[in-house]
């Protein structure tokens, strides 16, 4: 796909020019861009087509090797290791609003034991990678991987390398509309920086596709779902509305997060 042609010039030129006053000293957000972004699905919503995580969605941080906390966390949603162990699972039944699922008698005392489900689920977590990365981009390269202060309209964005966020980020449109993000490499995520929901955007409708590490900084208040080939680490008082869903571990920090 070209990074440009004429036909989205109009649209596509708030995005560019935002970027640019913000590195010359400018400041602020970018201009909203969602009122030209996106395709369009069905004439349901812009963007592309959600990407379905089947019975992975039912977790709200699903793991392959381990989940690390340094108490205490608050979890809204159900919670999943497979194949690890349960003795991986170091979230306490306090800090759980849902339900642990454990492969096996280890774990946590409320844990369910459910091998087949998180079997399945984690099959799930594969394909929903696959799915989102396979998607065709709608801009390629935006920011150079530094995406900080932009606001984004529906649409599938792509880099070759990583994504940087160490400003606030929003996300401007309706319940309906899609954002994708596959990131070849990690997303580091500021201390402090927020991603903003705008015009009735939802964050489950927000999806990350992360090759490598997914780094949350400290205090930070993410959205959406991060679907990561390896680890998610999430530093002290970090929040994050949306799901977790990694290939290795996910590490918690006295950390808030919420199915979407």
């Amino acid at each position: 796909m070209k990074l440009l042609n004429t036909a989205i010039l109009p649209v596509l030129f708030p995005i560019f020019l935002g970027f640019v006053l913000t590195g010359c000293g400018g400041g602020g957000f970018s201009a909203p861009t969602a009122a030209g972004l996106g395709t369009g699905v069905g004439g349901l919503g812009r963007g592309p087509a959600p990407v379905d995580l089947a019975s992975a969605g039912n977790y709200v941080i699903l793991a392959e090797s381990a989940i690390t906390d340094v108490p205490s966390s608050a979890i809204t949603g159900n919670v999943g290791l497979s194949p690890g162990t349960g003795a991986g699972i170091g979230l306490t039944c306090p800090e759980v609003t849902g339900t642990i699922h454990s492969v096996d008698a280890a774990g946590p005392a409320c844990k369910v034991t459910a091998p087949a489900l998180l079997t399945t689920a984690i099959g799930d977590k594969g394909l929903a990678y696959t799915d989102a990365a396979g998607r065709a981009p709608d801009y390629v390269e935006l920011g150079a991987g530094d995406i900080g202060g932009l606001n984004l309209g529906p649409a599938t964005y792509k880099w070759g390398t990583g994504v940087l966020m160490n400003t606030t980020v929003m996300l401007t449109g309706g319940p309906n509309d899609v954002w994708i993000f596959q990131v070849a490499q990690g997303l580091t995520v500021g201390s402090g920086v927020e991603i903003i929901l705008a015009g009735g955007a939802l964050a489950e409708n927000v999806y990350w596709q992360v090759f490598s590490a997914a780094d949350l900084g400290s205090t930070s208040a993410f959205k959406g779902t991060i679907i990561s080939q390896t680890s998610i680490v999430l530093k002290t008082g970090a929040s994050v509305e949306g799901r977790l869903l990694a290939g290795t571990a996910v590490t918690l920090a006295q950390n808030a997060v919420t199915a979407p």
